[in-house]
């Protein structure tokens, strides 16, 4: 796996290969104890559920879905929110930065996250926000990428084994 991840905006419709792939990465991540909204035991039902809620968002025009492949295998994504209040045309929310344990430390998660913020910038967002786990690989990534940690919520979301954890809510703004 020494190839540069192959970064694409997955458009509407998001094809039913791209969406088992993208279940496979969400599984995996749970698996591996991401705090990433769902609990264990999770199922790649519950993800390919929750990837095809996902893209209605795309189709509506709502979410900017991203995914990374390596050798034509989706193995990571991350999706921009562009679903603000009218009085935040300028922001938007990164969600769900997800690889593959055994896509990590191949630089898929900051290919993602570079590319994100190309697209956010397309759109004239450039003000981007994102919550995540203190201490956590994603966090880490973040502060790399110059990223502003700006508070931390304790106790504030589950792992999936039911541990509570913190939240460190991140800023970063792409015009200066």
């Amino acid at each position: 796996m020494s190839e540069a991840a192959d970064i694409v905006v997955l458009d509407a419709p998001v094809t039913d290969r791209a969406l088992d792939q993208l279940a496979d990465v969400l599984v995996d991540c749970v698996e591996g104890g991401a705090s990433v909204s769902f609990m264990s035991p999770f199922s790649h039902a519950l993800a390919l559920a929750f990837f095809r809620k996902v893209a209605g968002s795309v189709a509506a025009g709502d979410t900017v879905l991203l995914a990374a492949s390596l050798d034509g295998r989706i193995v990571g994504t991350v999706q921009l929110g562009l679903d603000t209040p009218p009085n935040q045309p300028h922001r938007a929310d990164i969600k769900k930065l997800l690889v593959h344990r055994a896509a990590r430390g191949h630089g898929v998660g900051a290919a993602l996250m570079a590319q994100v913020e190309k697209e956010a910038s397309r759109r004239g967002r450039w003000l981007l926000v994102l919550d995540t786990v203190p201490g956590e690989n994603g966090h880490r990534l973040y502060l790399r990428a110059g990223w502003t940690q700006t508070g931390l919520v304790p106790d504030y979301a589950l792992f999936p084994d039911g541990r509570l954890c913190d939240t460190a809510i991140m800023w970063k703004r792409l015009d200066w």
